[in-house]
Parts: C-alpha cells; sequence; structure tokens
C-alpha cells in the first residue's frame, strides 16, 4: 500500500508534522512513505518558528498532545537515533510559559488551569504580589493573575529537530520527492456523468506531482493520500481533479503571515526570562545568555499583513510590540533591534484548531493542518495519530476524534483559548 504525505511546500506548518507521519508509516513492510515537498527545509515554518513547547492549553486534546511531545523530546535519542550517527541534541532549553491575565481574561485562565491540572500539568497561578516576587522586573500594572508552568515547558532548536526526523524516516526506507501537487484523478471519473450531482463520495486514484522548473507532472498512484500541506492545506484541495460537490464544507485553512523579531538589551531580565505571555498578546523569550531577546505578536484581524511573501514589516515593532513590551519589562527601553524574519501560521479560521483524520466523503484522504501557530508542539502527537489511523484504522495514543471533521460539518466549533 503507497501513502502519499503531501506536504506540498514547506513554507506549510508543518513539514514536520509529514516527516512524523511518515516516521510512523514505514514501520510496516507495506507501507510506502513519499513526502513531497518543493522548496527547501530552510524557508519550512518549522524552523522559522519560535521554536516553544508548552503544555498551557484550553482543550485537552492539544493538552494532551504537548505532554506526548514533551515525552517524545525527553528521550529523542530512543525514537530518532541512527545507528552509526552523532546523538540527536535539539539544544532544548527548558523554561515554563508565563501567561499574563487582565482583569477581564483572569476567568478564562483560570478556568484553563483547570483543564491543565485535571491533564496532569504541573502549573501554578500567581498573583500580581507573588508574579513580582519572582520576576521583579515585570510591571504588573493592569495584571490580574498570572499561569506559570514547572515542567515540560521551554525552547529548543527546530530544524535540528526537523532533520533528525527526515534522517530517521529515511533511514527507514521513506521516498522523498520533491515536486508540487497540483491536481488529482479521482474515481469519480468512472461516474456517469462524471462528477454527477447524485456522487455521494469518491477516492483518490491518483495524485499529479510536478516537478521543479517543469511543465511535466508524474501520475503518482497511492492507497491513501494524506494532506498535510499547512497553510496551504486548504487550496490543495481546491486543485484540479477534486468533485467539488464533494468538497463541502470547505477546509477553513489559510495562510497568515507572522512576524519574528531579535534584540540585545543589556540590562534586560537575563536568564530569569520566561516565555512571556503579555495581556496585550505580544510575547518574548531569551535567545542565549549574552542579553539576546525575540518575540512577535499577532495582529488583530483587520490588520493582517499580505501573505503573499515573506517580507518583514520593521515598523510593526517599532510601533506594534516594542510599545508593549517595554510597558511590561521597563529594561526594554532601552533596546538594540537586530534581526528579524517572517513564517506562516496555518491559521484555521473556524476555531483555531488543528483539522485531523479522515474525510467525509473523499475516502482515502486524511488531513492534518489547521494548528494555528502550534505545529510544531503537536505536529509530533498529530504524526502518530494519522499513522494509526493509517495502519490500524483507529486512534491508539491518543484519541483526536474531536478535531476531526465531524465539526466542520455539523458547524460547531471547538475553540482554543491558548493561541498566541
Amino acid at each position: 500500500m503507497r501513502v502519499l504525505v503531501v506536504e506540498r511546500d514547506p513554507t506549510v506548518r508543518h513539514p514536520l508534522l509529514g516527516q512524523g507521519l511518515a516516521l510512523g508509516t514505514p514501520r510496516s513492510p507495506s507501507i510506502l512513505g513519499g513526502v513531497v515537498p518543493l522548496f527547501q527545509y530552510s524557508r519550512a515554518s518549522t524552523v522559522l518558528s519560535a521554536g516553544g513547547i508548552r503544555q498551557q492549553f484550553s482543550l485537552p486534546e492539544n493538552i494532551r498532545m504537548s505532554r506526548f511531545s514533551a515525552s517524545f523530546l525527553r528521550n529523542i535519542d530512543e525514537h530518532l537515533g541512527v545507528p552509526n550517527e552523532p546523538p540527536v541534541d535539539i539544544q532544548f532549553q527548558p523554561s515554563g510559559y508565563l501567561f499574563l491575565a487582565s482583569p477581564q481574561d483572569a476567568d478564562g485562565l483560570e478556568a484553563a488551569v483547570k483543564v491543565q491540572r485535571e491533564e496532569g500539568v504541573q502549573v501554578t497561578l500567581l498573583s500580581p504580589t507573588q508574579l513580582k516576587e519572582k520576576f521583579p522586573w515585570i510591571d504588573t500594572e493592569d495584571v490580574a493573575v498570572a499561569s506559570y508552568g514547572l515542567e515540560d515547558e521551554g525552547w529548543f532548536d527546530p530544524w535540528t529537530l526537523l532533520t533528525s526526523l527526515r534522517r530517521k524516516a529515511m533511514s527507514l526506507g521513506v521516498l522523498s520527492c520533491t515536486g508540487e501537487v497540483r491536481g488529482f484523478v479521482t474515481s469519480a471519473e468512472d461516474t456517469m456523468p462524471p462528477q454527477g450531482p447524485d456522487l455521494l463520495s469518491a477516492r483518490i486514484k491518483r495524485v499529479h506531482v510536478y516537478m521543479q522548473d517543469s511543465l511535466e507532472y508524474q501520475p503518482v498512484t497511492c492507497a491513501i493520500v494524506v494532506n498535510a500541506a499547512g497553510a496551504w492545506a486548504g487550496a490543495l484541495l481546491e486543485a484540479a481533479g477534486l468533485p467539488k460537490a464533494l468538497l463541502q464544507p470547505p477546509l477553513p485553512i489559510q495562510p497568515r503571515k507572522r512576524y519574528i523579531f531579535c534584540w540585545h538589551c543589556h540590562d534586560g531580565p537575563g536568564l530569569s526570562c520566561p516565555f512571556l505571555v503579555d495581556t496585550s498578546g505580544a510575547y518574548c523569550r531569551r535567545e542565549g545568555i549574552a542579553g539576546n531577546y525575540l518575540g512577535g505578536m499577532s495582529p488583530p484581524e483587520e490588520e493582517e499583513p499580505d501573505p503573499s511573501d515573506l517580507s518583514v514589516d520593521h515598523d510593526y515593532f517599532q510601533e506594534q510590540i516594542w510599545p508593549r513590551l517595554a510597558r511590561r519589562i521597563p529594561a526594554f527601553s532601552s533596546l538594540r533591534p537586530g534581526s528579524s524574519w517572517a513564517g506562516y501560521y496555518d491559521h484555521n479560521s473556524f476555531d483555531r484548531n488543528g483539522v485531523v483524520g479522515p474525510h467525509p466523503r473523499l475516502d482515502n484522504l486524511l488531513v492534518a493542518a489547521g494548528f494555528s501557530g502550534h505545529g510544531l508542539q503537536h505536529g509530533l502527537a498529530a504524526g502518530r495519530a494519522v499513522a494509526e489511523l493509517v495502519l490500524k484504522g483507529r486512534y491508539e495514543t491518543l484519541d483526536l476524534s474531536r478535531l476531526g471533521w465531524g465539526r466542520l460539518v455539523r458547524g460547531e466549533p471547538l475553540v482554543e483559548g491558548g493561541v498566541v
């Protein structure tokens, strides 16, 4: 059985998810895992992220995926080590996430912490006084309560994780090709009339993979197709050959451009700086031990930047992010801006949550996309979950049924409150 994992473009979020799925599938000798990226992994959103992992989410499924990923990373060389190759070192920096809540958001933060504790997460709530005692460099004005993770949180090198996953998958027999999926051939072509209005379901028989710098395509037959195209997962399902009547509801995933800025502050918080998420939505963390920091902020819906390229709007840091962080951390009033870059969120406009599982009407299509900024943290778990669907037809490690297409069909959002 041939399983085609379509990443389509490593600016998606995430090639990590596709590689995680490919890592799970070749353990059966009847499985051929094919990963189809278009450009270089150096442009992947996986490696253009802030590299964080946290347990502080509001939905049990997301918390469980984070706990799975934390366990995987803690024992990473057992999972990704390759004989006669150096051990895997993702340079993990343990540090809690610190979420600050204003008075109007305090109840929501406390409710999320209650769910987290029920799931076994080690997290503490801090009053403004306790917050000031632990982090004296913070201005606690307008902070009603804060939550601080005590274990299994921090940040790491995403590039090392991605390349280690790829190296391991290749060592297990995964075949990787470079190209772009632009078209499909389905069993609907066999009906009379083709793709008629009474069509209830269909199967994908082949995909058309276009080679780089070529007008030619290679038809690839497959038993199962996995759409792990991240920010372009929705657009991929609009490709030629898929019956339009079967694509309702559409997959509500689009690219959203996000900036990350770096700066140096000699008198900043130093080693005591956690991954801080301000009441305003701005975030920052230290980068190394030499007074360097990085951070960013998601804009309001009406101010979303043009996602057609990865250019950086430096005024966004000067006018939006810096004033907010300097108000929260007065030492940041004086800093020296450094490098910056942009990457993509695979934004699920329906409820900002991942969509994982089989398509309701395309019988051999599975989807794993739409994680809205937390794909680096959840890609490993989602990859395992989809691999189990491929191999065994059911979830075993984590039950992600609620993240399936059913909620899109029913119009019932499963909202995650912890999107940064």
